[in-house]
């Protein structure tokens, strides 16, 4: 599994592939509409109600493609890829990591980094690393076993680690809501999360910033490609979409600057304008 894979509901996690299935798939897509494969409740991602950001995205690609969007629901966790492309039910998940092995990737339409999440008004506002040291004096939430997770290890943080579960049923639990209500109190001093989950939740937020980790070195990377995610033997689909993307770029780029996604350069080097 990669590691964005590992991220807190943004990231759509591994399914068991068998080999019959993935025979049979070659000619499931529909010509009719554009189905997408989504989580229900991964907000501010994907919503049923239609509010997340990857919903207003697929309502844009089904513009262009001159389709109208239907969606098959199923939690992100165990079996989604199974459950969704390729059991036939849908054709194309709207956010998925670059290079991983489950799916076929498009070209990646953009590039995101997890960041800090602090107080504006308080004593971290600044830090923009996890080197600092004042990250020493305080409890930093984070999703167990995402990236930064390591780097706060490394930097001698495991104590201060206030661990959320990544494989909850977000229908009925909030882990991304919890860590952002602890930073909002001050039981803890700060959350490392992904920036398209923590952005878009704290973009109007009065209290909360989202920090970009820009200058961290070590492995294992905090920035990732966010591609769409087609079945494997589909060439002639994910072309289609590839020239999708192309075309529609900086559509795509304000759909997602809108909603509060941080946008960096492909190195995750520079936040883009």
């Amino acid at each position: 599994m990669t590691a964005l894979g590992r991220l807190a509901g943004l990231v759509l996690a591994v399914g068991v592939l068998s080999t019959p299935a993935a025979a049979q798939v070659a000619d499931l897509r529909s010509t009719t509409q554009f189905r997408v494969c989504a989580d229900p409740a991964n907000a501010p991602m994907s919503s049923r109600d239609g509010s997340g950001f990857e919903n207003k995205l697929a309502e844009f690609f089904g513009q262009q493609l001159g389709l109208p969007v239907t969606y098959f629901w199923f939690p992100s966790g165990m079996g989604f890829v199974q459950r969704t492309l390729r059991e036939g039910n849908c054709d194309v998940v709207i956010g998925y990591a670059q290079g991983d092995e489950l799916v076929q990737n498009t070209n990646h339409y953009y590039t995101s980094v997890y960041g800090i999440v602090t107080r504006r008004d308080g004593s971290l506002a600044k830090v923009d690393r996890l080197s600092d040291p004042a990250l020493k004096a305080v409890g930093i939430g984070v999703v167990a076993g995402t990236p930064p997770a390591t780097h706060l290890a490394r930097a001698g943080l495991a104590p201060n680690m206030r661990g959320a579960d990544l494989f909850v049923d977000r229908r009925v639990e909030d882990p991304m809501g919890d860590l952002l209500e602890d930073v909002r109190s001050g039981a803890t001093g700060a959350a490392v999360l992904w920036g398209p989950l923590a952005g878009p939740r704290v973009k109007d937020d009065p209290d909360l910033q989202f920090t970009p980790l820009l200058h961290e070195e070590a492995s294992p990377r905090l920035f990732f490609r966010i591609t769409m995610g087609v079945r494997p033997e589909e060439q002639e689909w994910k072309r289609e979409l590839n020239s999708l993307i192309r075309r529609n770029q900086d559509g795509i780029n304000q759909i997602l600057h809108d909603a509060g996604v941080p946008l960096v350069d492909d190195y995750g080097k520079e936040v883009l304008p």
